[in-house]
Formats: C-alpha cells, sequence, structure tokens
C-alpha cells in the first residue's frame, strides 16, 4: 500500500514509526512532517489545510490509504473531499469533527446523550460572560469554543483569573476560536485520557494514558499541548472505562448517528475520575499529543490494521492486542514555551540515541539544516520508552533525556507521577 500521512508532528512522526513497521506499507509520504520523520519516510511540502491540493498529490501519487493527523484539517473538511475523491481515509467529517472544533457543539451532543460532564454557559460577549463567573465564582474553566492549539481552556483557581481569561478570549488573544466562550464549572478528581476507534457503528477501545498538561513539575504553571505521558492510565481500571464507554462514548456515537453525522476515526475522550465515576472533559477528533506517541510504542505493526479496518467499516472483525507492559514519554520543549520561546537552536546528541522498538525519540519541531538538527517549535522532541514496569519505562526515558545536548531546552522532570 502507498500510505499517506497528514501532519508534522511528534503525533505524525510516531504515526508513521508504527505504519512503517507494518508489511503492508510499500511507501509511505508525509505531509509536510520534520527532520526526524524524514529519516524514515519521504516528505511532501504540501499544504494540509487545502483539500483539493491533497486529494491531487494523493492522486498524483497513487496513494491508497490517507491518515489525517492534526485537528485543523478535519475542521477544515479535508477527509470529505478526500472521500468524496475516492480515497480511503482515517478521519471524521468536518461535521463530525465539531466533537472538537466547538466545545458548544459539543455539550449539545451530551446534552442529548445525557452524558455525565460539567455543567456550562454559552457566551458570546464579555458582559454576560464575566457577571456569571462573579455568580459562580471559582474555581472555574473557560474555554475557547474553537480550535486553539490545545491552548484555549483556562483553569482559573481565582475569580481574577478567569476575569481576565474573558478579556483575552473576545480581545483576539485565540483568533477566531475565542468568538464564543465555553464557562464550566470546575471538576475536581484526576484526568485520564481514553482512546476508541469508531467506524460509524461499531466502537472499540484501544487504550488509556495520562497526559501532563501543565508546564512545570507537580502540574504547576500554564497550561501547554502537553508535557509528557505514560500508558497505560492505573486511574482507568476496566470497570471505570466500561462506564465511560456505555454512559458517555456509546451514547455520544448513537446522537451522532441518529443527526446524520456519524463518526469514522479515533474519538479522544479526555475524561475526569472522582470517586471511581468518571465525567467527560472534552473530545478529540485524533490521537492526543504526547498520548499517540505511547499508544504507538505499545500497539506498533497493528496500528495500521487497526485505522486500516476502521477506515474500511470493518471495526467488527479486529481487535487491539496489548502487550502487558508499560511506554512513556517526555517532551522537550524550547525555554520560554508555552509563551515566547526562541526557534534555531542546534540540538546535538541525537544520533547516538537507541532507535529500537522499546527506545525512541519522536520529533515534535524540528528542521535539518546544513547537517544540524535544529529546534523550530514549542515542543521540540518526545523522548519515549517502553517497560514490563511504568518505573522501567520511565527510567529509560529519563536517561535517554539526559544524553542530548540542548542547553535552550528543558522538560519536566516528573513525568509518571501519579501513577508511581
Amino acid at each position: 500500500m502507498n500510505i499517506l500521512i497528514l501532519g508534522s508532528g511528534g503525533r505524525e512522526h510516531a504515526l508513521a514509526w508504527a505504519v512503517k513497521q507494518n508489511p503492508k506499507c510499500d511507501r509511505l509520504i508525509v505531509a509536510p512532517g520534520n527532520a526526524g520523520i524524514a529519516s524514515i519516510a519521504e516528505c511532501a511540502d504540501i499544504d494540509i489545510l487545502d483539500g483539493g491540493v491533497v486529494s491531487g498529490f494523493a492522486s498524483d501519487n497513487a496513494i491508497d490509504f490517507v491518515i489525517v493527523g492534526p485537528e485543523a484539517p478535519l475542521a477544515a473538511g479535508v477527509a470529505d473531499q478526500l472521500r468524496d475523491a475516492g480515497f480511503t481515509v482515517f478521519g471524521p467529517s468536518a461535521a463530525a469533527a465539531r466533537l472538537e472544533a466547538s466545545k458548544a457543539f459539543t455539550k449539545a451532543i451530551c446534552d442529548a446523550a445525557n452524558a455525565p460532564t460539567a455543567a456550562y454557559a454559552r457566551f458570546t460577549e464579555s458582559a454576560p460572560a464575566k457577571a456569571y463567573i462573579k455568580d459562580q465564582g471559582a474555581p472555574i474553566v473557560v474555554k475557547a469554543d474553537g480550535l486553539a492549539a490545545g491552548k484555549g481552556v483556562i483553569v482559573a483557581m481565582t475569580e481574577a483569573e478567569a476575569l481576565d481569561a474573558i478579556d483575552d478570549m473576545f480581545g483576539g488573544e485565540f483568533g477566531s476560536a475565542g468568538a464564543e466562550v465555553v464557562i464550566e464549572e470546575f471538576m475536581e478528581g484526576e484526568e485520564a485520557s481514553y482512546f476508541i476507534l469508531v467506524d460509524g457503528e461499531t466502537v472499540i477501545p484501544i487504550g488509556t494514558a495520562q497526559d501532563h498538561k501543565r508546564v512545570g513539575d507537580g502540574d504547576t504553571g500554564p497550561n501547554t499541548g502537553g508535557m509528557g505521558a505514560y500508558s497505560p492510565a492505573p486511574v482507568l481500571s476496566e470497570e471505570i472505562a466500561a462506564k465511560a464507554l456505555n454512559e458517555i462514548v456509546i451514547p455520544t456515537m448513537k446522537v451522532m448517528k441518529d443527526q446524520g453525522t456519524p463518526y469514522q476515526g479515533v474519538l479522544y475522550a479526555g475524561l475526569m475520575i472522582k470517586d471511581g465515576q468518571p465525567r467527560l472533559v472534552e473530545y478529540n477528533c485524533r490521537f492526543g499529543d504526547p498520548e499517540c506517541q505511547v499508544l504507538m510504542m505499545r500497539l506498533g505493526a497493528q496500528a495500521l490494521d487497526l485505522m486500516l479496518a476502521c477506515a474500511q467499516g470493518r471495526l467488527s472483525e479486529i481487535k487491539a492486542n496489548w502487550a502487558d507492559d508499560h511506554a512513556l514519554t517526555v517532551v522537550l520543549a524550547a525555554d520560554g514555551y508555552p509563551g515566547t520561546y526562541k526557534k534555531g537552536t542546534e540540538i546535538r546528541g541525537l544520533d547516538a540515541l537507541p532507535e529500537t522498538s522499546s527506545e525512541y525519540t519522536f520529533h515534535a519541531g524540528t528542521i535539518a539544516k546544513d547537517g544540524a538538527i535544529l529546534a523550530n517549535g514549542g515542543r521540540v522532541l518526545n523522548v519515549t520508552a517502553r517497560g514490563a514496569t511504568l518505573q522501567e519505562a520511565r527510567d529509560r526515558a529519563y536517561a535517554m533525556v539526559d544524553r542530548i545536548d540542548w542547553p535552550e531546552g528543558f522538560c519536566r522532570k516528573d513525568i509518571g507521577w501519579r501513577a508511581l
């Protein structure tokens, strides 16, 4: 098969790494890719938000299967245009991708599905939003309705912080994503990520993980796109995962289908768990990043078979097979992230790192220039390892981190702390 993966981050490097191991993969192209992806696949510099361009490229290169990595092309309808052109695609339609692209849409679906989630209110103007915050008090959660690269959620521990978030969102800090704001009840508990494949009919779980959103050790500082993750997440026991599936995911998928927007692709359910009861924090319509890195490390080559079955409506014929092991990834980010950071600094020592089925460094924001690897983003590397225990996976990952020479970068030192 000739396979095209859309995206340029650590998630797409992990997807490419897993797909490449499957003997069904004859040719692999990633668009636009990054310096790390270029070592295992062809990279193509095309506009992945333009469905016509992507369809034309896929046709010219005799592509058999397209995997859409990030959320922006899905929200832009790229998967729809590819399907209309006759391609087999892994990823939901633009209508179904509203589960991530609009917080307000998701809340309405959850109401219809009677899925347990936080109480909320929607606003398009600053004054009533601020009045609501003053009435509810803090802590409280303020969310930009649209896509904001994982940064449009402010968990405000004080009223002043919440009011500032309203000013930022309606002031344009998140662009059009902040034109509408959803304000939610603050949910206490432990957060975890549940990943499910859906082909419009069949729903199958493919793994659990826990992300570390805050920039600093001990979950301190501002939210980021994710500073590390591990899989599986012990807090998502079999019993709690079954509750989440039966009380949240399956009812949501039924409502989506009943409304004429059946879901096909991976569904990422962010859950808050307290006293054995899961509640929905949010849905994402793609693999989490960096959760994808630990999931792919554990799934390996079968990831392609699972995604292909999902895209072809054959999930009832297949299941995920897991080794009884653990994986952990540590994100190396540029100093200053998630605020202002510098690009173009050189990263040394990557050539000496192991590249095995148990230890691998996925690139997220890198470019190659004059034989050197340079940082080209906020989150730059995902140093990932497997082990028989989580402690072993953690020790292996941090041993690799210690061998990377990048003075302008930093990482959290406590990934996996909740489980350990």
